[in-house]
């Protein structure tokens, strides 16, 4: 029986949802839309296949909820900052997952001080993995055409929720892949986390130019 290592997304996701420490703030409503938490469960599965991690040590479905609690709390760090009552965590939020995942994880690299790329790498990977299931290709084509001489999209963890629901008018094909991942009616923080999901899943498959500084990033066309 295998109770700490499953063997697939599904089965990592119902036991995140089982274990994971619910996050309570007075005065604030927690959503965690589906495609974030597959993007925790996703990282854990890739980092069992991982030739970087060391699979004697193992790679424990711990490690998917305490990352879980982790994404959950620097989301509502990044509400409370910009003054959302709503927490849902976003592209942004998964920045603080390399540092957790490096505590619970051995990783074997030849070169030193290569441990920060490895778990980059796994979790742009995770999101690129769910955002190529989760999105319909068709979807994305316009998206790309609307923003090719646009001015860039900035997305980041000091913008507030209501700033993403602005875009869907400024880029109106935004709306098919955000209805994709959170339904036809999304609260203004459930369209944040759609929309930088398409972004970030837009430049991992090399369709759209990202800069990054600081915790802002712009997206644009290549």
């Amino acid at each position: 029986m295998r109770t700490h290592y499953p063997l697939d997304v599904e089965t990592e996701v119902a036991i995140i949802a089982q274990e994971a420490r619910p996050f309570e703030a007075e005065g604030v409503t927690v959503r965690v839309p589906d495609h974030m938490v597959e993007v925790v469960a996703t990282l854990s599965q890739l980092a069992r296949g991982s030739a970087h991690i060391s699979q004697r040590s193992g790679v424990s479905v711990r490690l998917s909820v305490s990352n879980h609690e982790v994404m959950v709390a620097n989301a509502a760090r990044r509400a409370l900052m910009v003054g959302d009552d709503e927490v849902v965590p976003r592209v942004c939020d998964l920045e603080a997952l390399p540092a957790s995942t490096a505590g619970k994880v051995e990783i074997e690299s030849i070169e030193e001080g290569r441990d920060g790329q490895i778990l980059d790498h796994l979790v742009r990977a995770a999101i690129l993995e769910v955002f190529r299931e989760r999105v319909s290709p068709e979807q994305l084509t316009a998206v790309v055409e609307e923003l090719d001489g646009s001015e860039p999209v900035e997305t980041g963890e000091d913008i507030a929720s209501a700033d993403y629901v602005g875009l869907l008018g400024t880029i109106p094909a935004l709306r098919g892949p955000v209805s994709e991942l959170v339904g036809a009616e999304p609260t203004p923080g459930e369209v944040a986390s759609a929309v930088e999901l398409v972004l970030e899943g837009l430049h991992l498959s090399k369709r759209l130019n990202k800069d990054a500084v600081g915790g802002r990033a712009q997206y644009r066309s290549r």
